[in-house]
């Protein structure tokens, strides 16, 4: 078996243990005893420990998300139709561990951990626009992903608490949201990151202490650390 899918073993068996132990150590070395796997073992395949394995879960859920975003007829979609639909599919590819993304944002909210919150964060909220086609590589770049990052955090909360049926709560308050910004992004204009200088300080967060991602002119993320 590959590194790869032991990673993904291990993770898949961490998560019958993460509702009762969190996204620590603990959890991971009783999944790596699960599978009879021994411990110095599940510490080589993640070095990084439970943040690690944090970003791995968050990057299989945004695998997920583009696979069904990839399934839908883009082509005939408005943008606002493909965000909505990027951030349901991803709330969708949660749904069978949604107390493991409940740990998630608890381990995140921490000082320490925050920066690792945020780039899974900008790693979301920037597959969704590429999918949508946002080409942009100016101010609105930044604008557009601070923006979908108030409205996924804000829905993924709602999301965690819901109760209703198929969640339905929650895709009607995601419309809301979207309309929201949508409202406010139309008062403000295309030249309000420009005017406020704000996507430079924003930015500056997702590029340091989320991980030194970009985008390149070529449409892939690139590290902006040497």
């Amino acid at each position: 078996m590959t590194d790869d899918k032991q990673r993904l073993a291990l993770l898949d068996q961490t998560l019958r243990h993460v509702p009762f132990d969190g996204w620590t150590w603990q959890a991971i070395d009783a999944a790596a005893r699960d599978l009879e796997m021994d411990l110095a073992e599940a510490r080589r395949l993640y070095p990084g420990g439970p943040e690690e394995m944090i970003r791995t879960f968050s990057n299989e859920a945004d695998r997920q998300m583009m696979a069904g975003l990839e399934r839908l007829d883009l082509a005939s979609m408005k943008v606002r139709e493909k965000v909505t639909a990027g951030v349901r599919l991803r709330l969708e590819a949660l749904a069978a561990h949604r107390e493991a993304a409940r740990r998630a944002l608890a381990f995140f909210a921490m000082p320490q951990n925050a920066a690792g919150g945020l780039r899974c964060l900008y790693r979301t909220v920037d597959a969704i626009w590429y999918a949508a086609g946002d080409t942009a590589t100016d101010y609105n770049f930044y604008t557009k992903r601070a923006l979908l990052s108030g409205v996924y955090t804000s829905t993924l909360l709602y999301w965690l608490n819901d109760k209703s049926d198929d969640y339905t709560a929650s895709w009607a308050f995601l419309d809301r949201r979207i309309a929201e910004v949508l409202k406010v992004a139309g008062r403000l204009g295309k030249g309000v990151s420009a005017a406020m200088n704000l996507p430079d300080r924003l930015f500056e967060r997702f590029a340091e202490a989320g991980g030194g991602l970009t985008r390149s002119r070529s449409g892939r993320l690139r590290s902006t650390r040497r």
